[in-house]
């Protein structure tokens, strides 16, 4: 999975452009990375950046996912955990050789992979997430929307939490996958802080051009459910169960006041 910043950088180590580089080796408007390349003894597809007896042809530029593995990374409280699920640490099975290697801590495996910078576009980016929903909270709460009795609109917002990514981006439409995850920014592309900064004011920007001089409640509803769309589909690619965060900005909603 993959967040803006990670297709950015993704795309520089291979000397393209990032919308390239999404319509080349991505899938779902750019979220996740495709996995086309040849076929393991397992059965499965290696990864489209992986060249056979030369291993990551974009090693330099590879995202968080892969600097983690096989660790997982899990926000409690503002505090990053590290997990890795099963008895039996996975690489031993797949690649023995880890056996040869020294053993390091967390904090040392992390640092060798150079990990910060991409963790800080991980949780900047997850603001991110949040802002776009405050859109949507907004065209919803304070327009009138919802203090009309509308109830159609949380129903929308349960049903995207269950579509699947093909189904998502159909409904957000090319024009805002585009501003979300290849965003025309071409300073401060090595700090992923003020990258996802500038990135957040630009959707900003968009969202008050767009739907500043919205009219009816329908136009209203269609806004809000947008919104909530673009919110999750970045949720997806931050590795977020999008189901969960749906039906939590639902019962946030309906603790102020709208209706389902």
């Amino acid at each position: 999975m993959l967040n803006p910043w990670e297709l950015l950088n993704f795309s520089a180590e291979k000397k393209i452009t990032p919308r390239k580089f999404r319509d080349l080796y991505t899938e779902f408007g750019g979220i996740r990375l495709l996995f086309n390349g040849n076929t393991d003894k397992k059965g499965q597809k290696a990864c489209s950046q992986y060249l056979d007896n030369a291993g990551c042809s974009v090693h330099q530029g590879r995202p968080l996912a892969c600097r983690l593995y096989p660790l997982g990374r899990q926000i409690q409280f503002n505090k990053a955990h590290y997990i890795y699920e099963g008895a039996t640490f996975p690489c031993l099975t797949d690649c023995a050789e880890v056996l040869n290697l020294p053993k390091l801590s967390v904090g040392e495996y992390l640092k060798g992979q150079e990990a910060g910078p991409f963790e800080k576009a991980q949780d900047a980016y997850l603001i991110v997430m949040q802002n776009i929903a405050d859109i949507a909270f907004e065209l919803l709460l304070e327009s009138g929307l919802a203090a009309s009795g509308d109830t159609k609109t949380l129903k929308a917002w349960r049903t995207l939490g269950n579509d699947i990514p093909e189904i998502l981006v159909e409904k957000i439409g090319n024009e805002w996958i585009d501003c979300l995850m290849i965003p025309n920014i071409l300073e401060k592309t090595e700090n992923p802080i003020l990258f996802a900064k500038e990135h957040n004011d630009l959707i900003l920007l968009k969202a008050q051009k767009q739907f500043g001089s919205l009219q009816t409640l329908q136009e209203l509803h269609e806004a809000a459910v947008l919104m909530i769309a673009v919110a999750l589909h970045l949720a997806r690619g931050l590795g977020a169960d999008a189901k969960e965060i749906s039906e939590h900005w639902i019962e946030t909603a309906k603790s102020h006041g709208t209706k389902e």
